[in-house]
């Protein structure tokens, strides 16, 4: 006898959750709701952020996605697309072997000529900063729903910078505010 479900068709179909709806979710209550970024809402509001799920399950096919869309967004003018996220559930689940591919996505700015002009910052599920324990809340500012690239133009940074000289204040505004939040009420924040 198997564990699988009768085939029966009156039974609840098993949806595959949607990767960018829960992604935009996160920036929405998240990113945009708790302040985390206080950047963000005016490029969100303008309608000026593509988010891209990548159908990568190999980081080489990853690779090359993110390299078509650092030429996208390079190509392309900020007033349309300013930054792009690209969700990729399929591949790099593992935090460790993330990072690592981190090298890559900077070898790749470099490759094409963009060091300077754009790029990649990042987001994932397990995110976990040095010196930090597994569940500490402080790694959740870096936490997203799935395994995710931000591809940002310099001069973006460059003029939000100006705007808020001092980022250290974000970081430990940001920390604060998810330690008064917690886990559970972060969960409860996120829940659809």
């Amino acid at each position: 006898m198997t564990n699988q479900p009768p085939n029966d068709e009156h039974a609840p179909a098993v949806l595959e959750p949607d990767y960018l709806a829960e992604t935009r979710r996160w920036v929405e209550r998240a990113v945009i709701g708790l302040n985390l970024c206080p950047f963000a809402k005016a490029v969100y509001v303008k309608q000026q952020v593509r988010f891209v799920l990548s159908d990568a399950t190999t980081p080489e096919a990853l690779l090359e996605q993110l390299m078509e869309e650092l030429v996208l967004l390079r190509d392309t003018p900020a007033e349309e697309i300013d930054t792009t996220l690209v969700v990729h559930p399929f591949v790099l689940q593992d935090f460790l072997d993330y990072n690592d591919f981190l090298d890559n996505c900077d070898a790749a700015v470099e490759s094409l000529e963009l060091d300077g002009v754009l790029q990649v910052a990042s987001f994932h599920p397990h995110y976990q900063f040095a010196g930090s324990g597994a569940d500490d809340i402080d790694n959740y500012t870096n936490r997203a729903p799935y395994p995710t690239l931000h591809l940002l133009r310099e001069d973006s940074i460059d003029r939000a910078v100006a705007a808020f000289p001092d980022p250290d204040v974000i970081v430990e505004r940001n920390i604060e505010t998810l330690r008064t939040l917690g886990i559970n009420g972060l969960n409860k924040l996120l829940a659809d």
